[in-house]
């Protein structure tokens, strides 16, 4: 009898269209034989950005869960269960701290699977977070982006993360 293989054996690079054996891309960092830098989440960045993969994570400060109570075809509250459920994350932005050759450093990343990374009061907050924590203890700050624009199920609050990530960006200098 055939053997049925899985569908995720293999991945196209999408530079190049050349076959990329699944199992070699942890190897190679994600990053395909033709140099196409595949999408990785937050923990496969930390692990390769900080020394020995190394690093504490900070929590991200709550924020309302639905404050428009946004309905279009799906609840807002549902679309964010499917995004946490899909990533682990509880919303687009993730804090680590740890050494980038030997130096302590913050860093943040936006996840794009995360509702396409959209910038909502829960991504402005975590943005605002590190930022301030890196002032605090007086360190770097590094920001991974992969942002999909503002998260319209938000609104004008959505909106309005941008000038207060402007404003922390300002404390940074």
């Amino acid at each position: 009898t055939k053997k049925d293989s899985p569908d995720n054996l293999w991945v196209k690079c999408p530079k190049t269209g050349d076959m990329v054996f699944s199992a070699d891309l942890p190897g190679l960092m994600y990053v395909t034989p033709g140099g196409h830098h595949m999408r990785i989440g937050p923990e496969l960045r930390f692990k390769y950005t900080f020394d020995e993969g190394e690093y504490e994570t900070i929590a991200i400060p709550e924020v309302p869960k639905d404050p428009l109570k946004f309905k279009d075809d799906k609840k807002y509250t549902d679309r964010l269960k499917a995004a946490r459920a899909k990533t682990g994350n509880e919303d687009a932005m993730s804090i680590g701290i740890g050494k980038i050759h030997g130096i302590e450093t913050v860093v943040l990343v936006q996840n794009f699977a995360f509702m396409g990374g959209s910038l909502g009061m829960a991504a402005g907050e975590g943005f605002i977070q590190a930022a301030e924590v890196a002032v605090h203890r007086k360190l770097p700050l590094i920001v991974f982006t992969a942002a999909g624009g503002a998260r319209m199920q938000e609104g004008a609050l959505s909106l309005m993360q941008m000038p207060r990530t402007t404003i922390a960006v300002q404390e940074m200098r």
